[in-house]
């Protein structure tokens, strides 16, 4: 296992093993940046560092998740495992038992505190991604910690936030997120809610706030779980909430419910603009903290593939599959939301059939999960030869297995405000699928493959140092 305790290891782990590129010449925050990321994104290249941009002595990561590799390296892993293994790893951690966090005295993230009028977030290079953004964001990696006044649930959550003055920053709460169904308690206790807003810290803190957990269950928890160890988290004495002591920056102060602004619009992970601008809460910041030469995180959300769809599809994977566990529905051998459809809507899944309707009780499964429920278009299910990240072998199923009028299941649930297939101002609901893409289990008798010899499988794979191809891992080939 790899330690990774915050984010700085997990930029040097990755150094290390050949998967992170540091780019020394001058580059501009706004545009340029996030342009030399998108062209490096799509050429699959490696994490970037930027350690000269203009006008600051902070350095920028950037395109940190971008590819399986570095996911692994984020779980602490040595770089191999697929997407389904490792949210495969997710579900096995997360049913075992949650952890949560130990308090700590000190932390890295309160040796600066900038207070009164030096609270000025321009003192870091957020950058302008896309020409018709609206702004500059902070957050696009960054979450943010509240605490139910009711319950003291603590939880995290991923919203943009961009820059509106120096000391506030726009926070996008999308209608039924966690954040928001806590912010309406304040506004009916009349009180302004603490909030903070961190960047950095263990990356995994970033990959659960940005999934479904599951109302009253804290993100802290689950990367306790995941990491097998408690995250250290500092009391913070103007909030009160606990911090990431490891983070980088973070952003202090309270939300008023009474307070909305104006902000965005912002290139979404849809790849589109949206244009509900008005009225969304604002973090007004009272401190800021950070550690010795922070590191910035960014990423450029947009278009797939990049850190977004990465961490969503690990998490959403893991999620779906954890709850799919946790039901005692059996028979599930992987499952895969695929980043290339934003890590989000459509989830596959590979069973071993036991029964006649199997497969249709996982489509609805899925579509009932906590993961699944929001936003989620349709779900595919394959038999077992199949593994669910084989998208050869799903459109393969798709041709030979699937029946239109035996084998689709139509109805509508959640949808997602920042769809752009529905119309603008009408994204409360969206017509959502199952398609079963299995051979039939109670046919007596099934279509009859084509397969390989067995035998010469393992003899081909004993020799295959002899056929010098050895990019190719012989182990890992699927459909053998």
């Amino acid at each position: 296992m790899i330690a990774i305790n915050d984010l700085q290891m997990f930029a040097a782990s990755l150094e290390e093993r050949g998967l992170l590129h540091r780019i020394k010449a001058p580059v501009d925050r706004d545009l340029e940046l996030a342009h030399v990321a998108v062209m490096g994104e799509r050429a699959k290249g490696p994490a970037l560092i930027f350690d000269n941009v203009i006008g600051f002595d902070i350095p920028i990561l950037i395109s940190a998740f971008t590819s399986p590799s570095r996911m692994a390296v984020a779980l602490g892993m040595e770089p191999g495992p697929s997407m389904p293994e490792l949210s495969r790893l997710w579900m096995e951690r997360t049913t075992a038992g949650l952890i949560p966090p130990v308090t700590v005295n000190n932390a890295m993230v309160a040796k600066n505190q900038l207070t009164g009028d030096d609270v000025d977030v321009n003192h870091f290079p957020a950058p302008q991604l896309y020409p018709k953004d609206g702004g500059r964001f902070f957050g696009t990696t960054a979450y943010l910690v509240c605490r139910d006044p009711e319950t003291g649930w603590v939880n995290l959550g991923t919203y943009r936030m961009q820059i509106l003055e120096p000391n506030r920053v726009g926070v996008q709460f999308l209608q039924g997120k966690d954040a928001d169904h806590i912010l309406k308690k304040y506004k009916a206790r009349g009180e302004k809610m603490p909030a903070a807003a961190v960047l950095g810290g263990d990356p995994l803190l970033f990959l659960a706030s940005a999934t479904f957990i599951g109302t009253g269950i804290s993100e802290l928890d689950i990367v306790g779980a995941l990491r097998q160890k408690p995250v250290e988290v500092w009391q913070s004495d103007l909030t009160g909430l606990p911090l990431p002591a490891g983070a980088e920056i973070v952003l202090e102060g309270h939300i008023d419910p009474d307070d909305p602004c104006h902000e965005g619009p912002l290139g979404e992970y849809t790849g589109y603009y949206t244009h509900d601008h008005w009225s969304k809460p604002a973090l007004k910041i009272q401190r800021i903290l950070h550690r010795d030469q922070p590191l910035f995180w960014s990423c450029t959300v947009g278009k797939p593939v990049n850190d977004i769809h990465m961490l969503q599809c690990l998490s959403r994977t893991g999620g779906i599959w954890h709850d799919l566990e946790t039901m005692k529905i059996p028979g599930i051998e992987s499952v895969y939301v695929p980043p290339e459809a934003c890590g989000w809507f459509w989830t596959i899944v590979s069973i071993r059939q036991m029964y006649p309707g199997h497969a249709n009780q996982v489509g609805n499964a899925v579509l009932a999960s906590s993961g699944g429920h929001h936003a989620t278009k349709g779900v595919i299910v394959v038999d077992h030869d199949i593994a669910a990240d084989d998208l050869s072998g799903v459109w393969w199923a798709l041709s030979t297995r699937f029946d239109p009028s035996r084998s689709l299941t139509l109805d509508q649930g959640r949808a997602t405000k920042l769809d752009p297939s529905l119309p603008y101002g009408d994204r409360h609901i969206t017509g959502r699928m199952i398609i079963n893409a299995c051979i039939p289990y109670e046919w007596e008798e099934k279509p009859e493959q084509v397969e390989l010899d067995a035998e010469m499988v393992a003899k081909v794979k004993a020799r295959w140092a002899d056929f010098d191809m050895p990019d190719i891992d012989p182990n890992r080939i699927m459909g053998i």
